[in-house]
C-alpha cells in the first residue's frame, strides 16, 4: 500500500527494504536467545545466522530465476539485473539451500542437527511474518480478485510497474494472510520448544504447519509468474510444500517409534567427540578426560565460545548451579573453518 516509507526529494526509503531489515534482526535475536537456552554460545549462532541468510538470499533468487525461466532464456541480461536483485525471491528456495548449509555446517563442527534446527524455525517463522508485511507494502505477492469486504485495492503506480500488481481492483490480501499464519506458527512453536520431548520435533512441525498453510494460500495468489507444475495444477510452491509435509510427517512418525531421541542437554552431544563420558585417554575424547563414575551422573561438560573463548568449557551442575572451568589452550579441539568466522565489530554477547 505505501512502497516508500519516507520521501524527501530524490531520496527514497522503501518500506519493504525496512521490514525486511527488522526481519532479519528479530530472527537473528530469536535464534540467539533460544540458543544459549540450549547450550550453544551466542556468538557462534550470530554467525551461522549470518550465514544462513547470505545463502537464504541466494538460494531464494535462484529459484525464481528457473521457475521464470521462459522470461529469463530470453532476456538473459536480467539474470543480474537491479530489479532481479531487488526482488524477495522465492521462500522454498532460500529455505532450501539454507537446510543444505546447515546440513554441512553441523557435520563441519559436529553439532547436532536436530537442535540447531530446533532453535531457527521459530526465528524463522517470525521473519516470515513480519516480511510478509514488506510484500504487503510493496505490492508483491497479491492475491486474486475478490468480493470480501476486507479485501484490499492497491493505487501505488510504483508498486504496479514493479511487481504487477493491479491497480484499482479489490484483492485478497494474502500477504496479511500469510504474516497471520505465519505469526500463529512462530507463537505455538514458542510455546512447543521447552515442551519438545525429543530434538527435531519443533522443525518437524514447523515443515508441516508452513507447508499446510502455504498450499492453501496459494490458491488465492494471483500474481501467475510465480511457476507452475503439472500443467498449471500446482504452483510450485504447491509441490514443495506437499513434498515437505509427506517428508516431515514421515520423519516425524519413523522418530517417534524407532529412531527418536531424547531432548539432549549438549548442543554436539550427538558426536562422542563432544562427549565428556566417552572412553579413552584425553587426547583421543577431545576437551577434557572423562570424569569419574561417581560424578558422571551429576556433572556434564559442553563446549561453549567456540569463537571467542574456545578453551573455555561450562560446567553443567543440578539445580542450575553453573560454574566455569578454564581448561589448557593444547587440549584437542574441534577444527574450525576459518571461511565461517565472521568477525563483528563489536559484539559483546
Amino acid at each position: 500500500m505505501h512502497p516508500f516509507l519516507i520521501n524527501i526529494g530524490s531520496f527514497h526509503l522503501p518500506t519493504y527494504g525496512v521490514l525486511l531489515v527488522l526481519a532479519i534482526l528479530g530472527g537473528i535475536y530469536t535464534a540467539m536467545r533460544l540458543g544459549r537456552s540450549v547450550g550453544f554460545d551466542s556468538g557462534q549462532m550470530l554467525d551461522f545466522c549470518t550465514w544462513v541468510i547470505l545463502i537464504a538470499l541466494v538460494g531464494a533468487k535462484v529459484l525464481m530465476v528457473l521457475t521464470e525461466w521462459d522470461y529469463f532464456r530470453v532476456h538473459p541480461g536480467e539474470i543480474l539485473s537491479f530489479s532481479t536483485l531487488m526482488a524477495g525471491g522465492v521462500f522454498y528456495g532460500g529455505f532450501l539451500a539454507a537446510l543444505f548449509f546447515t546440513i554441512w555446517y553441523v557435520r563441519v563442527l559436529k553439532i547436532s542437527f536436530w537442535k540447531l534446527t530446533d532453535v531457527l524455525v521459530p526465528a524463522v517463522a517470525l521473519g516470515q511474518s513480519v516480511g510478509r508485511l514488506g510484500c504487503f507494502s510493496a505490492g508483491c505477492d497479491y492475491g486474486k480478485p475478490t468480493t470480501v469486504p476486507w479485501g484490499v485495492i492497491f493505487t501505488s503506480t510504483f508498486a504496479h510497474e514493479v511487481a504487477g500488481v493491479p491497480l484499482g481492483e479489490r484483492l485478497h490480501p494474502t500477504q496479511l494472510y500469510e504474516s497471520l499464519a505465519t505469526l500463529a506458527i512462530f507463537a505455538f512453536l514458542l510455546w512447543w520448544f521447552p515442551r519438545r520431548r525429543r530434538d527435531g520435533d519443533v522443525f518437524l512441525g514447523y515443515l508441516g504447519l508452513y507447508a499446510v498453510a502455504r498450499f492453501f494460500l496459494e490458491f488465492l495468489r494471483g500474481d501467475e509468474d510465480r511457476g507452475f507444475v503439472f500443467h498449471h495444477l500446482l504452483s510450485t510452491s504447491q509441490f514443495i510444500a506437499l513434498l515437505a509435509l509427506v517428508g516431515a510427517a514421515t520423519v516425524f512418525i519413523w522418530r517417534r517409534f524407532y529412531g527418536g531421541k531424547g531432548v539432549s542437554d549438549i548442543p554436539g552431544s550427538e558426536d562422542k567427540r563432544l562427549d565428556p563420558t566417552a572412553s579413552g585417554p584425553p587426547s583421543q575424547v577431545g576437551f577434557a578426560a572423562a570424569p569419574s563414575p561417581k560424578r558422571a551422573k551429576s556433572q556434564i561438560i559442553v563446549r561453549c565460545g567456540l569463537w571467542k573463548n574456545r578453551h573455555q568449557l561450562t560446567t553443567i551442575r543440578p539445580r542450575n548451579r553453573i560454574r566455569r572451568t578454564v581448561l589448557s589452550r593444547r587440549s584437542r579441539r574441534p577444527p574450525i573453518p576459518s571461511c565461517l568466522r565472521v568477525r563483528w565489530w563489536p559484539y559483546s554477547w
